[in-house]
């Protein structure tokens, strides 16, 4: 797999429509159709890429990019029907890497956010919580509440791919192709330990 994508967007039909596209690219990828609750997932998912319509219900892009923005350094591309340039410009400022206007050729999607990825590849700093658990990808830390855990560099790259993907049950390959992205040099038994 090549990251996680969230797409958030209230139209189901284009929402799938690109969930399947960045599939198909080899990315792993969520959807949700309001605010809150994608607000809410990129939280507890801590994607590495979040695809954000501006007309949400609940929560509008706009609000919920400034929102991200001041969490994290997530990088951001606003897929929006909104073509106007002072909404193109409302869209960046509010902190978005990249905006694309409605209808779009699903190639250049994958193509600006593998662009936007590669700008961001190694200064976003990823801290994934889950209950008492906190992993800071960046620094390859882990806490439980609040007090350091000694973990290997695999078992951290586990835990990470577990925190990501909560209440999942994933196979042996799944693990292994989520956690290593097809570059595991060991015996797919190690994974068991």
């Amino acid at each position: 797999m090549r990251g996680t994508v969230l797409i958030i967007e209230d139209d189901t039909r284009i929402a799938n429509w690109v969930k399947v596209y960045f599939e198909h690219a080899g990315f792993s990828a969520e959807v949700t159709h309001d605010g809150e609750s994608g607000l809410q997932l990129a939280r507890n998912l801590a994607p590495d890429l979040i695809i954000l319509d501006l007309m949400l219900p609940r929560l509008d892009g706009v609000e919920l990019c400034k929102i991200l923005r001041r969490e994290s350094e997530v990088p951001i591309i606003m897929l929006t029907a909104r073509e106007a340039l002072g909404e193109r410009i409302c869209g960046l400022d509010s902190g978005a890497d990249d905006y694309i206007v409605k209808p779009f050729d699903p190639d250049e999607v994958i193509a600006r956010a593998d662009a936007v990825l590669r700008r961001v590849e190694g200064k976003v700093q990823q801290v994934i919580t889950r209950g008492a658990i906190t992993l800071n990808e960046t620094e390859r830390s882990v806490t439980v509440n609040g007090e350091p855990v000694t973990l290997s560099q695999a078992q951290i790259a586990l835990l990470a791919t577990f925190m990501r993907h909560p209440n999942q049950v994933l196979t042996r390959d799944q693990l292994i192709s989520l956690t290593f992205r097809d570059e595991f040099d060991g015996f797919d038994r190690a994974v068991d330990n």
